[in-house]
């Protein structure tokens, strides 16, 4: 499945994510691993200058954070 055609959250997920309940958070934060694991890939280059990818894990970590505060942030009207 591309990622233009990924299906959404339903409704009820981001309802029970954004009262606390930690099993719809996880669906939440699994529903954007990828895009955030995406986000988070760094290149460098050691001395002799060879490329080295990795996934930036700090970086990781803070995303999921800000994810996880915004949807319990989120007002259900």
């Amino acid at each position: 499945m591309s990622e233009k055609n990924r299906a959404l959250l339903p409704f009820s997920i981001i309802t029970k994510a954004a009262s606390g309940n930690e099993e719809a958070l996880n669906v939440v934060i699994e529903h954007y691993e990828k895009y955030i694991l995406k986000l988070c890939i760094r290149e460098c280059f050691d001395k002799n200058g060879m490329e080295y990818v990795y996934i930036d894990e700090d970086l990781r970590r803070r995303l999921e954070r800000k994810l996880v505060i915004a949807t319990m942030n989120f007002k259900v009207q």
